[in-house]
């Protein structure tokens, strides 16, 4: 024979009333359960678009640089000079990336700063980043 705890119902030592077992969730624990995910599905959402957008944005970072040191590689390669000009857009996809070039002094009279700078835009906002390097002008 079995043994262990057996499920009967319950009577009052005046054995006038019986209670039953039941399984499942109360009211109140039903409720506290909705109000848990009212709360923790918009923070779930909020944060997978954050990165999402952070996601994008490196990606776009990346892109930009690429194009940074290839406008810099282009405006001061021997053969051309400058002639690809001092700003333009370079389109990757349907993404556009906006540069221009600037050339600044540096504290060595020899040397220039010359920098290259890419604006993009992820979701609205507009991102930039920043390419430079020196350059040599007794070479030149």
């Amino acid at each position: 024979m079995k043994s262990g705890p057996i499920n009967r119902p319950f009577s009052c030592a005046s054995g006038q009333r019986q209670r039953r077992f039941r399984s499942g969730f109360t009211l109140v624990e039903t409720l506290a359960a909705l109000l848990f995910l009212a709360i923790v599905i918009p923070v779930a959402v909020e944060g997978i678009q954050l990165a999402s957008y952070a996601g994008t944005v490196s990606q776009r970072k990346r892109a930009a640089v690429r194009i940074a040191e290839r406008v810099i590689a282009e405006s001061l390669a021997p053969t051309s000079g400058s002639a690809i000009g001092t700003s333009g857009t370079i389109s990757e996809g349907v993404i556009d990336y906006r540069w221009q070039t600037r050339s600044e002094s540096w504290t060595d009279a020899t040397f220039r700063l010359f920098t290259a700078e890419v604006v993009f835009e992820v979701q609205g906002r507009e991102h930039r980043i920043e390419a430079s390097t020196l350059v040599d002008l007794s070479t030149r």
